[in-house]
């Protein structure tokens, strides 16, 4: 071999050595999943958006208030500060909107409308919810004073509003789902409480003590929540609240408040009639282990629950007992899951700003929306969603003040 020879075969190795050092920015459909490719975020208004009939959204400058917004402004007893998560660490480093995420290729044939029409004012969407007779409950992060549970009719019409003095004033409104006697649920992250309210509008139930975060202690009577970000019924009508927001809740661990020193996500099982059935705890890593639920859905199949640990990119199957049965390794943030009509299991993807259908071992079998952004088809977050009879499918927007109506195609 001459020399220039073996320069230049010594060249095409090293370029060989490189190229198999730098991850893929794209890839293939295969194996019946669609392509892919990595996209930029996109700045998060939280919540101080402008959206007009046809759903067209407008950003409008921040008003500081603690450096969180007018909408998303908590008090600061209500939350302490971050200490052992091992993401607290990240706070006041890159945003996570500087992260290059995986974006899907749409390949179902969804289309996008805009239909509901919620009043204005600042505040995000983090859930919607169906009824059986088609009404949709939309929960919204409205600012202190102005209405956060709205209920639409099926031909778009809001035809009841629940207000503060209902409710009181939902700090970090989360989680919304609607049980199977038309009762409506939603969580309060920040204050610590989930709540029921009947199909007319009226407080029927708390769980959890307003602002007094901790652990549920049976033995001791104490009844309190840590975090509840969602939750979702069993067949029999069993409740699990699924509890822990990862790198946006400290781990209270080493809280001085003897009600509150567990400082793990976890997972509550009350029965139909609100008694205390189990609890399950994530601790953060391993098989069988999360460190949030920030969603959670049971297999219509299975009767398996499903948890969404968000920042671990995972999807982690208990039985209804709480048992452990095995984890999903995903490449999105998993932000929801619900199931389909037929019982096919999807996640909304969070600020990846998609929903994906998934087979029951992860794999990506579809998508819809265009990745993280405020035009139409996209989301800031794509969160909680929710399917009708039709598979038609609702979903809300964490960051923005608008609600999707997504619609398979003809025949579908």
């Amino acid at each position: 071999m001459t020399k220039q020879a073996a320069v230049l075969s010594l060249l095409v190795v090293s370029a060989i050595a490189f190229a198999a050092t730098v991850p893929p920015t794209e890839g293939p459909a295969q194996d019946g999943s669609p392509a892919w490719h990595l996209q930029p975020g996109f700045p998060d208004p939280t919540g101080r958006t402008i959206v007009d009939d046809q759903g067209h959204v407008t950003v409008h400058p921040a008003v500081r208030s603690g450096g969180r917004g007018a909408a998303e402004a908590t008090p600061a007893e209500a939350i302490p500060g971050c200490s052992h998560s091992t993401l607290c660490g990240h706070r006041g480093g890159p945003s996570r909107q500087a992260t290059m995420r995986v974006v899907w290729s749409e390949n179902l044939g969804y289309t996008f409308s805009y239909a509901y029409r919620l009043p204005p004012g600042d505040g995000g969407v983090p859930g919607v919810a169906m009824d059986s007779k088609g009404n949709l409950w939309v929960l919204k992060r409205s600012p202190a004073g102005s209405p956060q549970l709205f209920k639409f009719d099926n031909n778009y019409k809001i035809i009841l509003t629940v207000g503060d003095d209902v409710i009181g004033h939902q700090e970090k409104a989360h989680g919304v789902t609607v049980d199977a006697h038309d009762n409506v649920w939603f969580t309060d992250a920040s204050r610590a409480t989930v709540m029921k309210v009947s199909p007319e509008g009226k407080l029927l139930a708390t769980i959890g003590t307003k602002d007094k975060r901790g652990d549920w202690n049976e033995a001791k009577g104490q009844r309190l929540l840590w975090q509840p970000c969602s939750l979702a019924f069993g067949a029999n009508g069993d409740v699990y609240i699924g509890e822990g927001h990862a790198n946006e809740s400290p781990n209270d661990v080493d809280s001085d408040d003897p009600r509150n020193n567990i400082g793990a996500a976890r997972v509550i099982h009350l029965d139909k009639d609100g008694n205390f059935v189990n609890q399950w705890f994530g601790d953060e890593v391993g098989q069988g282990k999360f460190d949030s639920v920030h969603g959670i859905a049971v297999d219509p199949r299975t009767g398996d629950v499903w948890l969404g640990d968000r920042e671990q990119y995972r999807i982690v199957i208990y039985n209804a007992d709480g048992k452990f049965l095995r984890t999903l390794q995903m490449r999105n943030l998993v932000c929801a899951i619900a199931f389909d009509p037929q019982g096919n299991p999807w996640i909304g993807s969070g600020q990846d700003g998609q929903i994906l259908k998934i087979d029951r071992n992860g794999k990506v079998l579809g998508a819809i929306g265009r990745g993280m952004g405020i035009e139409a088809g996209q989301f800031i977050e794509a969160g909680f969603f929710q399917f009708d009879k039709q598979s038609n499918i609702y979903i809300g927007d964490t960051s923005v003040g608008r609600v999707a109506n997504i619609s398979p195609p003809a025949g579908k």
